[in-house]
């Protein structure tokens, strides 16, 4: 993985990291729950945005190297799995 792909994953985990923390604070204060689940909604989004930057990245590398070596079965199995795991609720 490329250091600026590995910088920009970071700079959303800590955006995450400080929601969680939000959310954390807004249960111990007592906060109202609609303004919780708001914070919980921008938590799975910031997730979500992290998830798209890693799958882009392996997408453009780790499964172009794949089908270049032949593995193509791999790749299409990975990004299968990828799918349903992103799509099941």
């Amino acid at each position: 993985m490329q250091q600026q792909v590995k910088r920009r994953l970071i700079h959303r985990l800590k955006i995450a990291e400080g929601q969680v923390r939000g959310v954390q604070k807004m249960i111990t204060d007592g906060e109202y729950c609609i303004d919780i689940i708001a914070q919980t909604s921008a938590v799975r989004h910031a997730l979500a945005a992290l998830e798209d930057i890693i799958l882009e990245e392996h997408l453009s590398k780790c499964v172009v190297d794949q089908i270049k070596s032949g593995d193509h079965k791999k790749a299409i199995k990975e990004i299968l799995s990828v799918y349903y795991k992103k799509n099941k609720k």
